[in-house]
């Protein structure tokens, strides 16, 4: 009996519990809702992801055809019609007119500086003073070697006239009368002898007193006050330039040469500009003085020689200066900035804005150039608009934005552009519809208008 209960009791622990009628119902309905639910997912996630797609793509296609509408924005300019002046450039060094080296012809001490260093001297006026004492001494020396000898020779003239008497009264021989004639000739000679003494003397105490040759700008002080100086001495006491006026001395090219040989023999007197080395600020203006007598065989160039007033003291001996020399001047000529030419393999163009703001490719032919400026000889009228920025990404028949550059000048020689299009870097520029409704290259005027 007890054997029949121990194994009823263990079949009864590990055989599984019949679950209950309602929970088994239970459990299946919540794996069918998970189910339903994981299939509705799916569905709405393909659902968006085919939606995504088709406006994505519809977007994109708005967006290339709103990208192959849009206008490019440019600055442009209006060609103008003026004078334009033709120079022909060179490196040049300016050199003062005449230089000096102040120097002593006597020996002595030093007793007297009486410029400053970098003054302005006058012809004449007092630079140094020698001792002139020793000098001085010398000439009464002279002076009484000299009083001397003029009463040897007014002893000799009178024996002279005492023998004049004698020999016409046939009292002494000739020759005594001759030999007396010869010592009055001997004494005037010693007393012109003393004179150049004399002389040489007072010459010596003028040279104690040096003064300036010429009118200019003295240098710095060679020689201190109190020291000896000397006539061989290799250095001087102190250097004078003149530079007012001034000479620029500048390089230009031989086949240059024949066009201004004509303009000189033709008697007319043509302009130089003396710029900076930057070439952006012009220092003086003078004349061209003359040219040199041969071309350098190694540059291929002549020397030119210009003179300057430079009453301004902008220029100074030695300073190195960009010189123009004004050739020509082409007159009544369009003249449109240096950024607009653009070059292809055929030659060079320009894109001209038209009036329903779309761009023409036009084929010039240029003419001389001067800075940012350039002439057109042909191809182009004064009037048009030609587009100075924004080249890059113009085709012909582009739709573009423009702005007409302002008064300060947009593209001045290389002003970058903006977000919007307008000229950065000091440019400026006023939005329009056209640019042709402008008037024109604001606030450039024609050279020589």
């Amino acid at each position: 009996m007890s054997i029949e209960t121990t194994t009823n009791r263990e079949s009864n622990v590990f055989a599984p519990a019949a679950p209950p009628p309602e929970t088994a119902r239970k459990g299946k309905s919540r794996t069918w809702a998970w189910l339903l639910i994981l299939c509705l997912l799916a569905a709405g996630a393909y659902y968006l992801s085919r939606g995504g797609n088709a406006q994505s793509a519809k977007g994109a296609g708005k967006q290339d055809t709103k990208q192959g509408n849009r206008s490019v924005p440019v600055v442009t300019v209006a060609a103008r019609k003026g004078n334009m002046e033709i120079f022909l450039t060179g490196l040049g060094t300016v050199a003062a007119l005449n230089t000096v080296t102040i120097r002593t012809r006597v020996d002595g001490q030093l007793d007297k500086v009486a410029f400053t260093e970098g003054q302005f001297v006058n012809r004449g006026d007092l630079l140094v003073q020698i001792d002139p004492r020793p000098y001085q001494v010398q000439l009464e020396q002279a002076e009484g070697q000299m009083a001397r000898d003029m009463a040897q020779l007014k002893n000799a003239q009178l024996d002279l006239e005492r023998y004049r008497v004698l020999l016409a009264q046939d009292s002494i021989p000739k020759q005594q009368y001759d030999t007396q004639v010869a010592m009055v000739n001997q004494a005037e000679g010693t007393v012109k002898s003393d004179q150049a003494q004399i002389d040489s003397a007072k010459l010596q105490i003028v040279y104690c007193r040096i003064t300036s040759p010429l009118t200019g700008r003295i240098g710095l002080r060679l020689v201190d006050q109190g020291n000896m100086v000397h006539a061989n001495d290799a250095n001087g006491l102190a250097v004078i330039t003149q530079v007012q006026p001034i000479a620029v001395l500048f390089n230009i090219t031989a086949s240059d040469v024949p066009q201004v040989l004509s303009k000189m023999r033709s008697g007319a007197k043509l302009r130089v500009d003396a710029y900076d080395k930057d070439k952006t600020h012009k220092l003086a203006t003078g004349e061209l003085l003359t040219i040199d007598n041969q071309i350098d065989m190694t540059t291929g160039t002549l020397r030119f020689k210009a003179i300057f007033s430079n009453q301004d003291g902008a220029l100074f001996p030695n300073q190195f200066v960009n010189a123009r020399l004004l050739i020509d001047t082409k007159r009544n000529t369009v003249i449109i900035p240096e950024a607009a030419v653009q070059r292809k393999p055929q030659g060079t163009f320009t894109y001209v804005v038209k009036s329903d703001n779309t761009v023409e490719e036009r084929d010039i032919v240029l003419g001389p150039t001067e800075a940012d400026e350039r002439a057109i000889d042909s191809g182009l009228s004064a009037g048009e608009f030609v587009v100075v920025e924004g080249v890059d990404k113009l085709q012909p028949g582009s739709k573009v934005t423009p702005r007409v550059a302002g008064a300060a000048g947009a593209r001045k020689g290389g002003g970058q552009t903006g977000a919007a299009g307008g000229p950065q870097a000091g440019s400026q520029a006023v939005d329009v519809q056209s640019p042709h409704k402008q008037g024109g290259w604001a606030g450039k005027k024609g050279k020589g208008e």
